[in-house]
């Protein structure tokens, strides 16, 4: 018995894919034409022998470690300004030279399928594509990758510079975000996208950050539902597909568009942390400025009450795996659609976010789709977010955020909703519209609203004693607040 469970053991090892390494051998994200975060230490890390002697050389400075038992080694190389190329060469028994390395600003673009959306399919894309020709953007892009643990390295499409050749299939709002802040500071930029469209928060956050909240053991609730009727679904996927091909066939009959095909998540892909181990992880070693996110659609329905502190969790999470400090956390509020599924919700959720230091957040409130999830504008949500990182990241004195709730106060039968970021508010198109306000039974009635400096006092002959307000409260919402910048307002509810 105990020589049967030594070779089960010994066959359990054997199939543990841990390669030999008896040459230095770098992760993927170091890599020719890559961008190096400036001002920041530069990391260099890696596999080689175990107790090999390891030397890096960068910028004219050499610095020198040596592997630990398991052959894992790493040294940090000297901070510097913007500028290349350059070339970075590590030595050990083997040599490896990156060339074309460049020093900027790196920025990790992640989310969901409106992250992910490519330039190809954005508003104007044959113009946009063509005129794409900003070799000192530079995109990696990470693979799908799925992971019961957290790993060292990612599956990617290496670093490429940016050409129409290369940006068609890349992160729309991440290209039009790094394309407004290249043309401003004429410096490298550097994108690394990792993205799954219809993923979950809980997925892109450690379990070890998830495991150690009990106010988020629901996720793991949610995670054994699927499991338990995961081969109930697969059962019922070839019925699906038939009735499927057979409503695609009666729809060209009829002279009408196809359906859309029934989706699933992705089983391996919505597991707790599992895209946190396989596609955040390995990034965590690399110096970066900040993070654009947009995501949120998948944590909508039953799931939005959690989402507040789910994804403020989720960038704290973020922000101790980086140990850069309060890093900027950009993100997009999730867009107008005609959805039905507590979207109101998930956005009040990203709202809140705004309190944690540094975050910013684009509203898109104005420029989504009634009928499609994924909007094709995705000019003006790249650059929003680049208002932001102007502002939070550089410094610049500008707006860079629409209208924001910020305290609620009594009036004769109404209400008055005082706002940040209000100079020159106005109601675009005529009379403002999309507030409205309950009593103390909570029954919302549409409000007359009218602007007042940087307030707007609410009112309705239908609630003489209103107690709380709301704007912009549905899915696909009718409104018009906008500051003198031309940037629309956030719903909300109050009080909160």
């Amino acid at each position: 018995m105990k020589l049967i469970r030594l070779t089960v053991f010994f066959l359990f090892l054997s199939s543990i894919a841990i390669p030999a390494v008896s040459e230095v051998a770098l992760p993927s994200l170091l890599a020719d034409h890559m961008v190096v975060q400036r001002r920041f230490p530069v990391h260099l890390w890696g596999m080689a022998a175990s107790h090999e002697n390891i030397s890096a050389t960068f910028r004219g400075e050499t610095k020198s470690t040596t592997a630990d038992d398991f052959g894992r080694w790493s040294l940090y190389l000297s901070p510097g300004e913007a500028g290349g190329p350059f070339e970075l060469t590590v030595k050990g028994t083997n040599t490896i030279v990156l060339h074309d390395v460049l020093v900027g600003e790196v920025w990790v673009a992640s989310g969901q399928s409106n992250m992910e959306f490519p330039v190809k399919d954005a508003v104007n894309a044959a113009a946009e594509i063509a005129a794409a020709q900003y070799p000192n953007i530079r995109i990696f892009r990470v693979e799908h990758t799925p992971s019961d643990y957290p790993r060292s390295d990612v599956e990617a499409k290496t670093w490429a510079p940016c050409t129409p050749e290369t940006v068609a299939d890349s992160s729309a709002v991440a290209y039009f975000f790094a394309r407004d802040l290249y043309q401003r500071m004429n410096i490298p930029i550097g994108l690394v996208e990792t993205f799954w469209g219809g993923t979950a928060a809980e997925s892109w956050t450690s379990l070890r950050t998830l495991s150690a909240d009990a106010s988020l053991m629901p996720v793991f609730a949610v995670r054994t539902k699927m499991v338990d009727e995961r081969e109930t679904t697969i059962l019922k996927l070839p019925q699906e597909e038939r009735d499927y091909q057979q409503a695609v066939a009666q729809a060209k009959t009829d002279g009408k568009p196809a359906p859309s095909r029934p989706w699933h998540p992705d089983f391996a892909g919505w597991a707790p942390a599992a895209l946190y181990n396989g596609m955040i992880a390995p990034l965590t070693h690399f110096a970066i400025r900040g993070v654009i996110w947009y995501q949120g659609e998948s944590n909508s329905g039953e799931r939005a009450p959690l989402y507040a502190h789910l994804f403020q969790t989720m960038i704290g999470d973020w922000r101790r795996s980086w140990d850069e400090g309060d890093f900027p956390f950009l993100f997009v509020q999730i867009a107008n659609w005609n959805s039905g599924e507590r979207w109101p919700e998930v956005r009040d959720a990203q709202r809140q976010a705004l309190a944690l230091r540094n975050t910013g957040m684009a509203v898109a409130i104005d420029i989504g789709d009634a009928v499609n999830l994924h909007p094709p504008n995705k000019q003006d949500v790249g650059l929003r977010l680049a208002l932001a990182a102007r502002a939070i990241s550089y410094g610049e004195k500008i707006e860079w955020s629409g209208p924001l709730y910020r305290q609620l106060t009594q009036e004769e039968h109404a209400l008055r909703v005082w706002f940040d970021h209000a100079n020159g508010l106005t109601a675009k198109d005529g009379t403002l519209v999309g507030f409205e306000i309950a009593g103390a039974d909570g029954k919302y009635s549409p409000a007359d609203a009218k602007i007042e400096g940087t307030s707007v006092v609410v009112s309705s002959s239908a609630v003489p004693l209103p107690v709380s307000v709301r704007y912009a409260w549905a899915a696909n919402p009718t409104c018009n607040l906008y500051n003198g910048e031309g940037l629309p307002a956030s719903p909300f509810q109050a009080p909160e």
